[in-house]
């Protein structure tokens, strides 16, 4: 029975397009064995640099964002920063596009602000994305943003289409799954 369900889980991977994904944990670690790994992959894949350049950027940005905001953390001291946290990443190409997917739980009370965000992202033209992304470089970092807070700004930027994303509610009411989606 279990080499039928891994055969199932292959054969969709593949129908669906997909040349890597991880569920797991994530470390910095291991978020650069996956950038390593994907660096390689995208190596042979019959698209223009700058597409896969952007490609791995995003794939980079959703990874490092599970690192950091995770809401399901294992404390281990001898991981980097005491951090390694759960959450998924896939990036696949479907009709000439790419897509790179990521999902972790969030905070429950943190919803209304990722979507105040992703929204504002969302109704911005290229143009005012570059903008934004030029005056958040020369501005004061976010104290609640454990990077530059260019992450949104970054992966609009490459998208080719806006920014998808979605919340499920999890069992422990807490927190919610969080879906984000680019596709370049």
């Amino acid at each position: 029975m279990e080499l039928e369900r891994f055969s199932a889980f292959h054969d969709a991977a593949h129908r669906e397009g997909i040349l890597f994904f991880y569920s797991g944990y994530f470390s910095q670690n291991i978020v650069a064995a996956m950038a390593d790994a994907v660096r390689y992959r995208l190596k042979f894949q019959p698209a223009q640099e700058g597409t896969l350049r952007k490609v791995f950027s995003t794939f980079v940005e959703m990874s490092q964002n599970i690192v950091h905001y995770s809401a399901e953390p294992i404390t281990d001291e001898a991981a980097d920063n005491n951090e390694l946290r759960f959450g998924a990443v896939s990036l696949g190409q479907q009709g000439g596009s790419y897509f790179v997917a990521c999902g972790n739980p969030v905070p429950r009370d943190a919803v209304p602000a990722l979507k105040e965000k992703i929204d504002r992202v969302r109704d911005m033209s290229a143009e005012d994305i570059k903008k934004a992304y030029r005056e958040k470089l020369r501005s004061e970092n976010d104290p609640a943003s454990k990077g530059a807070g260019l992450g949104f700004l970054t992966l609009a930027r490459d998208a080719t289409r806006p920014i998808n994303y979605a919340f499920e509610k999890l069992p422990n009411d807490a927190n919610v799954f969080f879906y984000l989606k680019a596709v370049i």
